[in-house]
């Protein structure tokens, strides 16, 4: 009887039988390896029960580059600086990504929205006739309706209300405003002295004065243009709901005759300036501190 084995070809009828029964042990002992692998081919580290090709239970440390995407003919791709490793879905190999996404760390602070508004109506109550509140200082937490510490006059459109979450954080301000006026007299300088302010709740944050003047502009019929520019952070503000609103006021005048307007123009029949070239600007930032919670 002749028995195709491991080793080739035997016949059993001239082998010892303590040496058939040893090749036959051998033999059935390699197929049942071999079947083993066949049917679990699936490795498991710290586990006695894979449930994937590798299934790793415990700590993993990867000394070099996560190649993936490669075949049996070519090594996977190690990625680029930088870039993170994104999900395709179920059956589809995970792939290299470049994304525009800071990373923040607890212990940093990180912008969580901004408001940006803009006004083209402006304030024209301060003009010819007003010749201003002459109160030249102010301090911080000064009610916008104080009549005492000045005519303040809100422009509306800029007004803002959102809610602060934690109380570790910054504000930003950032107004910008165009100013004009006219001479009551356009060959002699004039000026008028003005203000604007930030207020919170109706309280002030922030202010800043300054002036514009003419020199004799007789070829613009005496009127002056002017950007106006405040920029503040405020921090640890209270966590709640806050209205920040921007509100302005005259404080001297040369001649009270001249004409004086904040975030627009005069009047629309000169040929100098326009409301969209004045408009007012006006943009929050809010910055919170990074704290992350344990479950």
């Amino acid at each position: 009887m002749i028995y195709e084995g491991l080793g080739g070809f035997f016949d059993l009828k001239h082998l010892p039988l303590q040496s058939l029964i040893m090749k036959k042990t051998v033999y059935y002992g390699v197929v049942g390896l071999l079947l083993s692998i066949h049917v679990r081919a699936q490795v498991g580290i710290g586990t006695e029960a894979p449930n994937s090709n590798l299934d790793v239970n415990g700590k993993t440390t990867l000394r070099k580059e996560l190649r993936v995407g490669g075949t049996s003919l070519q090594t996977g791709n190690a990625g680029l600086n930088g870039q993170v490793l994104v999900s395709q879905g179920e059956g589809l190999p995970a792939t290299w990504k470049t994304v525009n996404v800071t990373f923040m760390e607890e212990g940093q602070y990180k912008l969580i929205n901004s408001y940006l508004s803009s006004d083209q109506n402006g304030i024209i109550t301060l003009s010819n006739g007003i010749t201003g509140d002459a109160i030249y200082k102010n301090s911080v937490g000064e009610n916008i309706s104080d009549a005492s510490k000045g005519n303040w006059q809100k422009i509306t459109g800029l007004e803002n209300n959102f809610t602060v979450r934690n109380g570790k954080n910054r504000l930003t301000y950032q107004f910008q405003t165009g100013v004009e006026m006219k001479a009551s007299t356009t060959t002699t300088s004039q000026n008028i002295s003005f203000t604007c302010g930030v207020f919170r709740n109706g309280n002030l944050v922030a202010v800043r004065p300054d002036k514009i003047s003419t020199n004799n502009n007789s070829d613009k019929n005496g009127i002056q243009d002017y950007i106006f520019t405040l920029n503040y952070t405020e921090q640890d503000v209270p966590v709640g709901v806050q209205k920040v609103e921007v509100a302005c006021r005259k404080i001297n005048t040369s001649n009270s005759a001249n004409q004086f307007a904040i975030g627009r123009n005069i009047s629309d029949t000169n040929n100098v300036s326009n409301a969209f070239s004045l408009e007012s600007a006006f943009k929050i930032d809010v910055i919170e501190y990074v704290t992350y919670k344990v479950n």
